[in-house]
């Protein structure tokens, strides 16, 4: 059964596309009319390919991957802040940093540079400070959690990026081809899909048609999240049996030792009051 149907897709203007003078030809194969003079999508392959990136991104959250979110437009914003948020994933909504993927190890430290801020408002060290530098480092750590505070727990390279709108986001795709990174996107069709492996042809601008997309991949992901989970309580729970059995067995041990020790001291108390009656 598909993750997506026809009429759900319809209903969020997912079809809609941009003017045909605005087209990139490489969309031709995923447009299916031109109506007053824009591209209509054709919804049929939308609902393949989005199965096709949902099976994808479900496998590689039961492998503990970790998926970048990319949405730096108003209208995809929030949706994508809410849905990568509510399956653990880190996200970027403000400006992409230059580097940010080719450049990883820079990202890094300004990211422990937000927790060594956070030390020194604990261990009182800001108290040692003037105002006027308590302001100055108040307002670098406000920055950079305003950009990178959706990527704390982003500790290495993601193994793949999820990206609303490629040709806004070119700076981000560029990066991840460079890398090899997957990456996954929403492709309107003034896109070029070229660069981008797994295509999902949709409406770009519109709210709805991306939360409707991001919804069905974030959902396939939290499946994936959730069989880990399952699988490694399986796993504990197999490696917990031989422990048992190994404890059982060295309790019975114990005990015919107890048992043993028991009878041998007995018999030999028995042994001295014969003696003492001889």
């Amino acid at each position: 059964m598909s993750r997506v149907d026809f009429d759900q897709l319809l209903e969020a203007g997912v079809h809609f596309g941009h003017l045909k003078r605005k087209w990139n030809p490489a969309m031709a194969p995923y447009i299916f009319m031109e109506r007053n003079g824009i591209h209509i999508i054709d919804l049929y392959k939308t609902v393949a390919k989005v199965d096709e990136a949902a099976e994808a991104m479900k496998n590689l959250a039961k492998q503990g991957k970790k998926i970048l979110f990319v949405a730096t437009k108003k209208q995809a914003k929030q949706v994508v802040a809410d849905k990568a948020a509510a399956i653990g994933m880190p996200y970027v909504i403000e400006r992409w940093p230059g580097g940010m993927l080719t450049n990883f190890p820079t990202i890094r430290k300004a990211i422990k540079k937000m927790a060594t801020i956070d030390k020194m408002a604990k261990d009182g060290t800001f108290d040692n400070l003037s105002k006027r530098e308590k302001l100055q480092i108040t307002r670098q750590r406000a920055k950079l959690e305003k950009t990178l505070g959706s990527i704390v727990d982003l500790t290495r390279l993601p193994s793949a990026l999820f990206v609303v709108d490629v040709m806004k986001e070119h700076i981000a795709v560029r990066e991840a081809n460079r890398l090899g990174i997957p990456v996954f996107g929403m492709v309107d069709t003034n896109s070029n899909p070229n660069n981008i492996d797994y295509v999902i042809p949709a409406n770009d601008d519109a709210t709805k048609s991306v939360e409707v997309i991001l919804g069905a991949i974030c959902e396939a992901m939290n499946e994936g999240l959730q069989e880990r989970k399952a699988e490694k309580i399986d796993a504990e729970g197999a490696d917990e049996a031989p422990k048992r059995e190994r404890k059982a067995k060295a309790a019975v041990k114990k005990e015919r030792t107890k048992k043993e020790d028991d009878e041998a001291l007995n018999a030999n108390v028995a042994g001295k009051f014969a003696k003492e009656e001889e």
